[in-house]
């Protein structure tokens, strides 16, 4: 199991070579605040990588996700909408917002590891 980071502070966790699930980081949230709404995308939606794929809204400020890797949803947390406080309780765990099917490898040449997405925050 990989998981990779992006500069807008999304993560995307390879679990079995062709599912991934994407959410925002632990960053991302402390820097949004208490989260209030969360809308994600259907079941069976394509997302192009970079495509804007859900809405974060916090108590100040609302933010768009974007998907790190292409693929179609397959499945999205169904549990944010009724508790969308979980993306600040567990951002990287129960707080996943939705899951791709991918479409062959993910292209994750722009993505970070831990270390490297630790370092870039660490620099802002």
């Amino acid at each position: 199991m990989t998981m990779w980071f992006t500069k807008d502070h999304e993560w995307v966790r390879v679990e079995d070579g062709n599912t991934a699930t994407v959410g925002i980081t632990h960053y991302a949230q402390e820097q949004l605040g208490d989260v209030v709404f969360v809308e994600l995308p259907e079941v069976g939606r394509s997302l192009a990588k970079g495509e804007e794929a859900a809405v974060v809204e916090s108590v100040k400020a609302a933010s768009e996700v974007y998907s790190p890797v292409a693929g179609e949803v397959v499945a999205f947390n169904k549990d944010l909408p009724d508790a969308p406080g979980t993306v600040n309780t567990s951002p990287e765990n129960e707080g996943w917002f939705y899951q791709l099917k991918l479409d062959g490898d993910p292209d994750t040449s722009d993505l970070m590891d831990q270390a490297a997405y630790d370092d870039y925050v660490a620099s802002l």
